[in-house]
């Protein structure tokens, strides 16, 4: 395969990319509904998935000292059987270091033409990486065929449109000459982007590629070679996407070990170990607040999505029963384990409509009649919830008690009868109470009574503030109400939603037109993908000379 050719191959793709990142206007060459793609697709997709289990994962053509797995189907409730290549955290890093004095010295076009290819091969494994992160994150069939298909490839040509316009933003060189009276000072310039070198992906549990690809693709434009470290709970999606991109770059001549997934178990984690190797240079991390406090901690340039307390506040709206429907789908989409889910609603004691006043006990009933719609309708119930992927998420639910508005319910999944599906727990609250004033991770909405739209936002801005926040959704029919809320919202870093109802819904954010994440409050360091997600990667260095 000619390393120009696949570059020209790619070109229009990559300017049309390239031009979604200016315009923002919705942009994407993979579609997301599965319906769109050859039906042969799907069957040879889980028959793919059906092969790998219970076996060495080899397509990697990775070294290994030993092979480990311990991913458990939170739809069967057993283990998966999936084993992955494993070499010491030091011989990851020396194989890429080694793989990076070839990778670093390849053109800017040359490393789009290899990424985007390696997405085009993805393309074609949709299906297999859906039943993958299906039967490893509880993810329905529909979220894993989205989040981990399309929608991540996405994120990472995204990321790749992004590296090429900043790589390419100077001049590689020029004649500078600076007059100097009768004559002029003569200078020869040059500018390079001189990567940083290994870079460390730390992986999540519940979406194990659509939150990797980015920093992967990334530091992968701007010369970097890349190790990514999964969750052990939640690695064969990543690894299949990553053995398409190895062998892309095997058959340019390039060394595979350019990027290499270094697998681990909860008993012997090797995280800390790569993150604080003197020789890795970026780290990327998606998760939990406490470990990614502990990655920005380190002398190294990271990049950090972790979590926050979501909010939504109610002022007053048009259409009360759309307005609950939007929200019941929000906090039951793959029973809120989603970094985007809402976890606290804010209810002013009287919330405006157009049949007239609502009080909060009145609001909290479509919301509860709104959810419980999502648990017993026949084609959204399980399909919507999915399962939940973490023991510890169990647990944590099981202990809530209070003012429980809707309990946990039993939802059938017909494919898959040891599915551990989850019904969000609706619970109401005072302002003055603590309980909703902390993170609580998966299928748990607190409904905060406010006295009025004022204290909401003040709550909901300070908690953003301390603890962090991705979204915000607000409802308000008054037009200096929603300035209000916006301005206070953005002054703490968190973009709002305004008056979502139909197929809008806030947790979605599309790529090449949302941003994800702000990387200005404790949520997180970093935004999925700005200027700034690239620039860090790399170091301009110019040099002049004079004959």
């Amino acid at each position: 395969m000619d390393q120009s050719a696949l570059y020209l191959q790619h070109k229009e793709l990559l300017n049309q990319a390239i031009e979604a990142l200016s315009t923002r206007q919705f942009f994407s060459p993979y579609p997301e509904h599965p319906k769109a793609y050859d039906p042969k697709l799907d069957a040879e997709g889980k028959d793919a998935f059906g092969r790998l289990l219970n076996e060495n994962f080899t397509r990697l053509r990775q070294e290994a000292d030993e092979w480990i797995g311990e991913e458990v189907s939170p739809l069967w409730q057993y283990g998966i059987g999936v084993r992955y290549p494993s070499v010491s955290p030091e011989k990851y890093i020396s194989n890429s270091k080694a793989a990076a004095k070839e990778w670093k010295k390849a053109s800017i076009e040359t490393r789009a033409g290899v990424l985007i290819e390696s997405l085009e091969r993805v393309r074609t494994r949709f299906f297999e990486l859906a039943y993958a992160t299906m039967h490893t994150t509880g993810q329905s069939f529909m979220m894993g065929f989205q989040a981990s298909g399309p929608h991540a490839a996405d994120r990472a040509l995204e990321a790749v449109a992004m590296g090429v316009q900043e790589l390419n933003r100077y001049p590689k060189d020029l004649n500078f000459s600076k007059p100097l009276g009768k004559y002029s000072l003569d200078v020869q310039k040059s500018w390079k982007p001189i990567s940083k070198g290994v870079g460390l992906v730390i992986g999540c549990s519940t979406f194990p590629t659509w939150n990797t690809v980015p920093g992967v693709y990334a530091n992968l434009i701007c010369g970097n070679t890349v190790i990514v470290k999964p969750h052990p709970k939640s690695v064969l999606a990543i690894a299949i996407l990553l053995a398409e991109l190895r062998t892309v770059l095997t058959e340019l001549g390039f060394d595979a070990n350019v990027v290499q997934l270094a697998a681990d178990t909860t008993a012997q984690p090797i995280t800390k170990e790569l993150a604080e190797h003197r020789d890795v240079k970026l780290v990327d991390y998606i998760g939990g607040n406490a470990f990614g406090d502990y990655v920005e901690g380190l002398n190294k340039t990271v990049f950090t999505e972790k979590s926050g307390i979501n909010s939504v506040i109610m002022d007053s709206v048009k259409d009360i029963q759309a307005v609950a429907q939007n929200i019941a789908f929000s906090v039951s989409l793959y029973s809120g384990q989603m970094c985007t889910a809402p976890q606290n609603i804010y209810i002013a004691e009287e919330v405006k409509t157009a049949e007239g006043v609502l009080s909060f006990d009145e609001v909290a009933a479509h919301i509860v009649e709104a959810v419980q719609g999502v648990i017993n309708h026949p084609k959204m119930g399980a399909g919507t919830l999915g399962n939940v992927q973490n023991d510890a998420t169990i647990k944590r639910i099981s202990k809530v008690g209070g003012n429980v508005l809707l309990a946990p319910q039993k939802v059938e999944n017909p494919e898959a009868v040891n599915a551990r599906i989850q019904s969000p727990t609706l619970i109401a609250t005072e302002a003055s109470s603590t309980e909703y004033r902390e993170e609580c991770f998966g299928p748990l909405v607190f409904l905060v009574k406010t006295e009025n739209t004022i204290e909401s936002v003040a709550i909901a801005s300070t908690l953003s503030a301390e603890k962090g926040a991705i979204t915000c959704l607000a409802f308000s029919t008054d037009a200096d109400t929603q300035e209000f809320i916006e301005e206070q919202m953005n002054e703490v870093f968190v973009p709002v939603s305004m008056n979502l109802t139909g197929a809008g819904f806030v947790n979605q954010h599309a790529a090449f037109s949302d941003f994800h994440v702000t990387g200005g409050n404790p949520a997180g360091n970093a935004t999925f993908a700005d200027a700034s997600f690239i620039n860090r990667r790399f170091v301009w260095v110019g040099n002049r000379r004079m004959d």
